[in-house]
């Protein structure tokens, strides 16, 4: 049995051990620890199963710079699960979890650079579709997805998106 819940602060340990085996390297587990500490609009949420933290999942604040001003909306990353337990669903029931709290506020976009075989299956779509472009150069256009989750809000919207300071030094 598992179970989708809310970052807890004694789950930081198993959260940073758990992006650092799930993508190979410490990159992604510093950036969450940094978030943790300088973010407040961020959503931690993550999968226990016999009170192990077996699967992680971040969305934090992001912006498109339009000619008109600025929209802000959530970024979906890292999500992370342990590797011996990946394609298990676990992943899945993170992004559907993280979603749905997400629509359920007045976030008017969710954006995530990762695969492409994988996010559209939620509602992802390319970004450039929308005129939407990452702050980061060399980014494969297929990478880049937006989900809409406001149109009358994102209607005629494009420009540039922008991660927190905090993801640049793993681009």
């Amino acid at each position: 049995m598992i179970e989708i819940r809310f970052e807890r602060p004694d789950d930081v340990d198993e959260i940073r051990s758990l992006n650092d085996k799930a993508f190979g390297q410490p990159m992604e587990g510093r950036i969450v620890d940094k978030l943790r500490k300088s973010c407040k609009g961020r959503l931690s949420l993550v999968t226990i199963s016999n009170i192990k933290v077996i699967g992680h999942i971040l969305f934090s604040p992001v912006t498109i710079e339009t000619q008109s001003g600025i929209i802000e909306g959530m970024g979906l990353g890292p999500m992370a699960v342990l590797p011996e337990l990946q394609n298990q669903g676990i992943g899945t029931k993170l992004v559907k979890e993280g979603l749905r709290i997400i629509n359920n506020t007045t976030c008017p976009f969710a954006i995530v650079l990762g695969h492409e075989k994988y996010y559209p299956r939620f509602g992802f779509q390319r970004a450039s579709k929308y005129g939407l472009k990452s702050q980061w150069e060399g980014i494969p256009d297929e990478a880049f997805m937006v989900m809409i989750l406001n149109d009358s809000v994102m209607k005629g919207v494009s420009g540039i998106v922008r991660y927190r300071d905090e993801f640049d030094e793993a681009m």
